[in-house]
């Protein structure tokens, strides 16, 4: 009898940037590059391609979008040293990353050394 390996993987976020950029959006291509040249892409740099490229002002659609986020580990911990980094309370943490207030505790609870 075998056992499977759990295998975890990732998306190619480059490869999916790249092909939204030059199918929709070929003008955003010469201000994404700088952050689609780097080696390893970041759980912020994801987030930033993204806020680039999609970001519409006059989108009220935020809160409906934010539904189908998940967050690993590596996610989570980013996102915490980001505010210790940047000196942020909790509040100003969700509001930077269009979370929840709640969900920014937990993780504070979560990861306490953070």
């Amino acid at each position: 009898m075998t056992r499977m390996q759990k295998i975890e993987t990732t998306p190619d976020y480059r490869r999916i940037f790249e092909d939204i950029i030059d199918l929709k959006y070929p003008q955003k291509k010469e201000s994404c590059s700088k952050i689609l040249n780097k080696s390893d892409l970041s759980f912020l740099d994801i987030i930033k391609l993204n806020n680039m490229i999609f970001d519409d002002p006059n989108s009220s659609g935020d809160r409906v979008n934010q539904q189908y986020r998940s967050y690993n580990t590596d996610a989570i911990l980013e996102i915490l040293e980001y505010q210790q980094k940047n000196k942020l309370n909790n509040s100003q943490l969700a509001n930077h990353f269009k979370l929840s207030r709640n969900t920014v505790t937990k993780w504070r609870k979560m990861f306490p050394s953070h």
